[in-house]
């Protein structure tokens, strides 16, 4: 189960790369032809997009890899790789679109509305298609290449109204106007990605987990006095992990042990918790605040 779900990591991003592939090439040619700020700035992006999405497709078939005597807790991690690379790309494209589509809002030039128009259907399609197949992902890395999709179908959405106003209506200037409007919504979704990718790196504490849950979670099992030195932390945003020091209320058999164990994990899996590491200790037993007791 676990292999078949890589594996359809991997293939999503690569569904993707292609699909950015195919139509950057497209909104090159077409851009060019209707003259169109918007569709160029656009061309650019996933210009740049198509480096990220190869890098991201890399780092996913990197992060598949079980453990071993480099890193032991696999490479899970790998993957932010790819979502900070691709949030940096779509920084810079944004930054680039702003440059040269200001300037055109005060001196717009004529364009192909009719072209645009086509293109903006195409465009669509095309992203519509790409978001849905990524939607489906679990990592943070197919969330971020799959927001950008979803923030591409949103512009091109803008983009094909704003071809219809000036197939009838004599206002050039609308085509920057949207160029501007796009890379401020990309630049505010990446700067959200950005600060959720940071605080994994950083090893917060998972945005969907309560510490003090599970605190109250674990001592209301059967057997345990008291915890202390609870950490949790995310590996890759999808996959958490837990290290806990447990104060038995009585000396335990191996196999008593071995149940509380199980009771234990069994619990945290509920809270959203894949991997525990767990120390038990008796009540009189001496923990060194030094080593990370409190």
């Amino acid at each position: 189960m676990a292999h078949e779900h890589h594996h359809g990591e991997v293939k999503n991003i690569k569904t993707a790369f292609f699909l950015n592939l195919f139509f950057t090439l497209l909104e090159i040619a077409g851009g060019f032809f209707t003259n169109s700020m918007a569709i160029l700035s656009d061309a650019l992006h996933d210009l740049g997009d198509c480096l990220s999405l190869g890098l991201a497709w890399y780092f996913q078939k990197i992060a598949n890899k079980r453990s071993d005597k480099s890193y032991s807790y696999g490479y899970r991690r790998f993957s932010l790789m790819g979502a900070i690379i691709n949030s940096i790309v779509l920084t810079v494209g944004s930054i680039f679109i702003l440059t040269e589509a200001i300037p055109r809002i005060f001196h717009p030039e004529k364009t192909l509305p009719g072209g645009i128009f086509f293109l903006a259907i195409i465009g669509v399609l095309v992203n519509g298609f790409a978001f849905f197949r990524l939607k489906k992902g679990s990592t943070l890395n197919e969330k971020v290449v799959s927001l950008h999709f979803l923030e591409d179908v949103l512009g091109w959405v803008a983009i094909l109204i704003g071809a219809v106003i000036m197939y009838f209506f004599n206002a050039p200037f609308i085509d920057p106007v949207l160029s501007v409007g796009i890379a401020f919504f990309v630049l505010f979704n990446v700067y959200k990605n950005i600060r959720q990718t940071l605080h994994i790196i950083l090893q917060g504490i998972p945005a969907d987990i309560d510490i003090a849950e599970v605190s109250e979670q674990l001592h209301q099992l059967k057997g345990i006095e008291d915890i202390h030195d609870l950490h949790v932390w995310s590996v890759d945003g999808n996959y958490n992990i837990l290290t806990v020091h447990v104060v038995m209320n009585k000396s335990l058999e191996i196999d008593e042990i071995a149940e509380l164990k199980g009771n234990i994990r069994d619990s945290l899996k509920q809270k959203g918790i894949q991997h525990a590491t767990i120390e038990f200790e008796t009540a009189d037993e001496r923990c060194d605040y030094e080593n990370g007791c409190d």
